[in-house]
């Protein structure tokens, strides 16, 4: 196991620096829960736009440029989820100037069973620079800050130990 942990590491701790851009294309629910459609949104939309907001804070404290995505807004509103079309999300990236697409999902089984992921993949080749996925529990507003919290220190702002 601690192998796998090693090479997965290793694959994630990609080249991607401060002061390069990034086109962030959001988060897209999955929601397979039964409970949605028996009972209505739990909060989802708005934990989305708050997790989004994370993100773009988080880039932005790191010293990455975050792009105006307006220039490809047609496209991506043709789009269902930028994180499976495709390398969609890599042509865009490239059509914006930007070094990076970063693209994430949340997937809702049930109230109890999650699952998030951000993955970051270079404009030109599309290959994974970095990202993670985790499972968590609990469909609360705590819940989802901390795992996308986990996603940033563990996989994307990786700080050394002194």
């Amino acid at each position: 196991m601690r192998l796998i942990t090693l090479i997965f590491l290793l694959m994630t701790a990609g080249a991607a620096t401060a002061g390069e851009k990034v086109a962030f294309f959001g988060l897209t629910l999955l929601d397979t829960s039964l409970q949605t459609a028996e009972t209505g949104d739990h909060g989802e939309r708005a934990r989305l736009a708050m997790l989004e907001q994370m993100v773009r804070e988080r880039f932005a404290e790191e010293g990455y440029e975050l792009l105006d995505l307006a220039p490809v807004q047609d496209s991506l509103d043709r789009i269902v989820n930028p994180a499976k079309c495709y390398g969609c999300d890599t042509r865009m990236a490239t059509k914006l100037g930007a070094d990076y697409a970063l693209v994430g999902e949340v997937q809702k089984v049930s109230n109890l069973i999650l699952s998030m992921n951000l993955q970051m993949r270079d404009a030109t080749t599309g290959k994974m620079v970095k990202g993670r996925v985790v499972d968590f529990r609990g469909n609360t507003d705590q819940s989802w800050s901390r795992a996308m919290r986990y996603i940033l220190k563990t996989a994307f702002f990786i700080r050394e130990e002194k």
